[in-house]
């Protein structure tokens, strides 16, 4: 499988940069037990870095990709054993090793997917060299197949676990349905994420933060109509479906969503929650939703370049709306 290919089905589980959860952490704390390793860690590849999603025995959530140990794991289905890191010349000179936290010992068992994608690893890890023989490793890739399990439940699932709110797969199906029905197709995309959310998760604790997204969404619902549809793609992301939408009308809710998400929560009492905006349509030659998203995203991210807590289209004249606004003005961003 190639690398495109693994990265758009490791997008699909919308995993990355959520919270720690119960589930992976039982099953790391198992691997722990049986193992002995003061390290466990569930960790996840993509185009740049591994990020862990438990991480027990280390304050880090992520390396760079051209540190992890997985980047290795993940281009065979079997387990890799590395008994001692400083004398395996692929481990060497890794900065994981010669410094903090001091690797020596690392087994990981690949995180394969239905589709043999190989995702990330379950891995067990130590500080001195250790032996690692196949009893042991038959047990890791159990472990590890549990947590593929657990994984594959969020992606089959048609909410979110957290907000409720449709998840990243059925919002793709939805998102083919409305195209294939819709001729010529009028359906407005809008993404946003919430502003500054790892310093609401820092300050105030991921309970805080989760209470957020929670809010967010529920907000989210009261400006939109029945027939709309709004997804939590991964983290603070979320995109909204607009069928039905022209131009003119898909600016205006996300404006309404703007205005909404500002008013409405402040974390503790102190501090206002926002978000930044990007819009586009659906064109007649887009195939699938990889196009009009990255439309939407790269005007969401240049509202966030011009300030954030803002909305910025994608069409050929562009437009910004953002706090004390209230007419559409010309911007720099085009389709």
């Amino acid at each position: 499988m190639n690398e495109v290919e693994r990265l758009r089905i490791l997008d699909q589980y919308g995993i990355l940069d959520t919270p720690l959860e119960e589930p992976f952490e039982r099953i790391s704390a198992l691997a722990r037990l049986i193992f002995d390793t003061p390290i466990v860690l569930i960790s996840l590849v993509d185009d740049r870095r591994q990020w862990f999603k438990t991480n027990i025995g280390i304050d880090i959530r992520e390396t760079p990709r051209e540190q992890a140990f997985c980047n290795e794991t993940i281009r065979s289905d079997d387990v890799l054993v590395i008994s001692d890191a400083e004398h395996d010349i692929r481990t060497a000179l890794n900065p994981l090793v010669t410094g903090s936290p001091h690797i020596r010992f690392y087994a990981g068992a690949p995180l394969i997917t239905p589709e043999k994608a190989r995702l990330g690893s379950l891995c067990v890890i130590d500080r001195a060299p250790r032996r690692f023989d196949e009893r042991q490793k038959a047990i890791l890739q159990s472990l590890a197949g549990l947590v593929m399990k657990e994984m594959e439940l969020r992606r089959q699932t048609d909410h979110d676990w957290l907000t409720g709110a449709t998840s990243r797969s059925a919002f793709y199906g939805t998102w083919e349905r409305l195209a294939a029905r819709m001729t010529p197709p009028s359906i407005g995309l809008i993404s946003f994420d919430i502003d500054h959310f790892k310093q609401i998760n820092d300050r105030f604790g991921h309970m805080t933060g989760d209470r957020v997204l929670i809010d967010v969404v529920e907000v989210c619902r009261g400006v939109l109509r029945d027939g709309d549809v709004i997804s939590r793609m991964g983290g603070e992301e979320f995109a909204v479906l607009l069928p039905g939408a022209t131009a003119k009308s898909a600016l205006a809710v996300a404006e309404r969503l703007r205005q909404a998400i500002e008013s409405s929560r402040r974390p503790e009492g102190d501090g206002t929650v926002t978000a930044s905006f990007g819009v586009t349509m659906l064109d007649q030659s887009d195939i699938g939703l990889a196009d009009p998203l990255r439309r939407a995203d790269e005007a969401l991210y240049q509202s966030k370049a011009n300030g954030r807590n803002r909305v910025t289209c994608s069409w050929a004249m562009p437009a910004e709306i953002g706090p004390g606004v209230g007419s559409v003005r010309n911007g720099s961003l085009s389709r």
